[in-house]
């Protein structure tokens, strides 16, 4: 499997991750693939060929293998990095189908753009994102539990038991390095959880953040719309009617001196 050709076209789904999914992304590739293929299936390489039953009846030891391994924990695992990592491939594809759209709209009105930001993770782009994450977490999710009720427990007894047909009792069967394999086998799983974790947190930090941009931008509407329901109303007249106000005052007070000096003049006139 070309593992380093799934990481370079996973690569650029960092470009649109969260500070958790460029975690996630190195996790996946640090922890899980390149233990897989370094060390994993070098441990596991042996595991058919030194697999011995205390019997030499023929088809004993194969039929008990198959019992106490119905799947190969390296292609489980394999099958689990390539269904945990297909869904990133569902972002990559919705930025590809945004470019591309913006590109036409692009030629149709004369440059203009459609998309601001055709990688920033709203409105469709947001719900794939998420919905990516929720693949992410189910298929490990699946996965572990399909590990553990195989292998009840995530547990490889160093002798096991075995008394299938064509084997003639009861017999007793011996996978080659147990404690190695188990170790590994805990490594794998313990990494998944992480992964599983990070991917929960991840959700968590974009709905969270998609309900505060929510109630952000109500509270600013209900403002704007508060402000235009009570527009200011002038409460107290201008300075300039006051000042003909007074001017007015001023006008009758000197008209009615002047008609009580006229009054005045004229009574003594008449004396």
């Amino acid at each position: 499997m070309n593992w380093s050709g799934l990481e370079s076209l996973l690569s650029g789904v960092n470009k649109y991750s969260t500070a958790f999914g460029r975690i996630w992304l190195s996790m996946v590739f640090v922890f899980r693939v390149m233990v897989f293929v370094v060390a994993a299936q070098r441990v596991w390489g042996d595991e058919s060929k030194d697999f011995v039953c205390n019997t030499r009846q023929p088809g004993c030891t194969n039929v008990c293998y198959d019992h106490i391994f119905p799947i190969s924990h390296i292609r489980l695992w394999a099958l689990q990095l390539i269904f945990v990592t297909c869904p990133s491939l569902m972002v990559i594809a919705h930025v590809k189908y945004r470019e591309g759209k913006d590109k036409k709209y692009m030629e149709l009105h004369k440059g203009s753009h459609l998309y601001a930001h055709p990688g920033k993770k709203r409105g469709g782009l947001w719900w794939t994102y998420v919905v990516s994450l929720v693949f992410k977490a189910g298929f490990d999710t699946s996965f572990l539990y399909i590990l553990y009720r195989l292998y009840h427990g995530y547990d490889l007894p160093k002798l096991s038991k075995c008394s299938l047909e064509p084997c003639p009792n009861s017999v007793d069967c011996f996978i080659s390095r147990p404690t190695e394999k188990k170790i590994f086998m805990l490594f794998m799983v313990v990494s998944s959880a992480i992964c599983i974790f990070m991917c929960i947190l991840e959700m968590i930090y974009l709905i969270g953040k998609r309900m505060v941009r929510l109630f952000v931008t109500r509270h600013e509407n209900e403002r704007l719309v508060f402000a235009d329901q009570h527009e200011l109303t002038v409460i107290a007249p201008p300075r300039s009617q006051y000042l003909r106000a007074d001017q007015n005052l001023a006008q009758s007070k000197m008209s009615l001196n002047n008609r009580e000096k006229t009054n005045k003049g004229c009574t003594t006139t008449h004396l």
